[in-house]
C-alpha cells in the first residue's frame, strides 16, 4: 500500500495533473507524445505513483476476450486512465478512444492530456464513465 491508495479518482486526478504540469513546464510542446510519456511515467514513479506503462485493454464481448492491440498510455494506481496525445487540437476521436478505455476497464476517470499546447491548463480534459 501507497500513499496514494486511499485517494479517489479526483483526488488521484489533480496530484497527476501537478506532475503534468511540471513536466510541460519543463519539456514545452513540440516533442513526440512518446517523450512525454516516458518522462511523465519516470516522474510519476518517482513521486511513488503506482503505474502501468502501455497496459493493454482486451476487448471482450460475449465471453469472448480478443487481443486488438487496445493501450492505456498510462493507468495510475490501477483506476486511472492517461491518454497522452501531442496534436494540433484534440478531436472526436480522441475522446472516443479514452471513452472506450474507461468502459472496457471498467474505470471511472481519465485524463485526455495534450502537450501540445501553450499552456498545459488548455491541454487537460476530464473523461467520465457514465456507465
Amino acid at each position: 500500500m501507497n500513499q496514494f491508495d486511499l485517494l479517489d479518482e479526483d483526488q488521484l486526478a489533480n496530484k497527476v495533473i501537478g506532475v503534468a504540469l511540471a513536466v510541460h513546464s519543463q519539456l514545452g510542446p513540440g516533442l513526440l507524445e512518446n517523450a512525454y510519456k516516458k518522462v511523465l511515467a519516470f516522474k510519476l514513479e518517482k513521486e511513488g505513483f503506482e503505474i502501468e506503462v502501455e497496459k493493454e485493454m482486451p476487448l471482450i464481448m460475449d465471453e469472448i476476450q480478443v487481443s486488438v492491440g487496445y493501450r492505456i498510455d498510462i493507468l495510475v494506481q490501477k483506476k486511472l486512465v492517461l491518454e497522452l496525445k501531442s496534436v494540433e487540437n484534440i478531436n472526436d476521436l480522441h475522446m472516443a478512444q479514452t471513452i472506450n478505455y474507461l468502459k472496457l476497464g471498467k474505470f471511472k476517470l481519465g485524463l485526455l492530456i495534450n502537450f501540445n499546447v501553450k499552456s498545459l491548463r488548455f491541454g487537460i480534459k476530464r473523461v467520465i464513465n457514465t456507465k
